[in-house]
C-alpha cells in the first residue's frame, strides 16, 4: 500500500517542470492523448473518454495516442480498446513498444528481454547464434525476479547497453498501485553503472515523433494523468499540456506544486478546455 505521504514525497523528488500558462494558448491543432488512467484503467473506461474523444474528432482536432504501455502489444491494445468503445485506428496508436522495435532494428542489437510475452510478439526476436550485446527491459510483473535480473547483470557487464522501453515510476491499476519498469532499469543501473537509453516517454523524440504530420508542436497539446512522463517531456517539446489528476495516478492526492500546467478532473474537461481555445 502507498501512502499518501510517500507518494508525495518521491513526486517531489523526481519532477523539475518548466514554468508555462495555466492556460491554454491559441487555437490547438493537435491532441495527443495518453491512455492508462486517462482514456481507461485495465479494462474499464474513464467516465465519458469515449464521448470527450468524438468531440475532438467532429472539431477537426488530429488525434494521435501516446503510451508507454509495454505489458501488451499494439494489437491487444487496439483490441482491448475498441471492445470498451473507443473509436480509433490501429495505426492512431504511438507506443514506446513500437519505438523501441525500431530502436533495437536500428542498432542491430540483440538482446536479451525482460518483456511479456505479447511485447515479445511486437519486438525483434533474439539471435541464438549471435551473443547478447544488449538488455530491454519493459513491464513484465511475471519476470521480475531474481533469475532474470542476474542474467541482466551477467549481460551488461559483459559490455551490452540498457534500454528502457520507458522508466515508469509506478501505475495504476483497478486495485491500486503497482511499481514500474523504471524501477528495474535504475535498479540495474545501481548495480552495473550502465545508465538507461529511454525510448517511451518521457523523451521529447518520442512525443515529436507522435505529433501528427504536418503540425507544429505549439499548437498541439498533451493530455495525461503523469507529470513527469505526460507533461514534463511534452512541455520539452514546446508542445502546451493538460494534466487530469481525478482519474489516475493522483486521484485523491494531492499534486505536487512543481507541477506547473493546466490541470483538470479528467479528459472531459479537458476537451471542453480545448475546444474553447481561442
Amino acid at each position: 500500500m502507498i501512502l499518501k505521504g510517500n507518494l508525495i514525497k518521491c513526486s517531489r523528488h523526481f519532477l523539475q517542470i518548466r514554468t508555462m500558462s495555466r492556460t491554454l494558448s491559441g487555437k490547438i491543432e493537435g491532441a495527443l492523448i495518453d491512455l492508462s488512467g486517462t482514456v481507461h484503467v485495465e479494462d474499464k473506461i474513464v467516465g465519458n473518454s469515449v464521448t470527450a474523444i468524438e468531440k475532438l474528432r467532429a472539431a477537426n482536432i488530429k488525434i494521435r495516442f501516446v503510451t508507454n504501455t509495454t505489458k501488451e502489444s499494439v494489437s491487444t491494445l487496439y483490441n482491448r480498446l475498441v471492445k470498451l468503445g473507443v473509436k480509433l485506428e490501429k495505426d492512431e496508436i504511438w507506443s514506446s513498444l513500437t519505438a523501441a522495435s525500431k530502436y533495437i532494428k536500428d542498432k542491430n542489437l540483440n538482446p536479451f528481454y525482460i518483456a511479456s510475452e505479447d511485447a515479445l510478439s511486437q519486438l525483434p526476436p533474439v539471435d541464438e547464434s549471435k551473443p547478447l550485446n544488449a538488455v530491454v527491459v519493459g513491464l513484465a510483473p511475471d519476470k521480475f525476479c531474481f533469475e532474470y535480473f542476474n542474467k541482466a547483470l551477467d549481460v551488461l557487464r559483459k559490455g551490452g547497453v540498457l534500454i528502457a522501453i520507458h522508466a515508469g515510476r509506478f501505475y495504476k491499476t483497478s486495485s491500486g498501485y503497482a511499481v514500474g519498469p523504471g524501477f528495474v532499469a535504475k535498479g540495474l543501473e545501481y548495480s552495473t553503472g550502465v545508465s538507461p537509453i529511454v525510448i517511451g516517454k518521457p523523451d521529447p523524440l518520442f512525443f515529436q515523433s507522435g505529433i501528427p504530420e504536418g503540425l507544429e508542436p505549439a499548437k498541439c497539446v498533451m493530455i495525461g494523468d503523469d507529470p513527469v512522463d505526460d507533461i514534463e517531456g511534452a512541455q520539452k517539446l514546446g508542445m502546451q499540456t493538460i494534466l487530469v489528476t481525478k482519474t489516475g495516478k493522483f486521484a485523491g492526492y494531492e499534486i505536487p506544486p512543481e507541477v506547473d500546467s493546466v490541470m483538470v478532473d479528467d479528459i472531459e474537461a479537458a476537451v471542453e478546455l480545448i475546444l474553447n481555445a481561442k
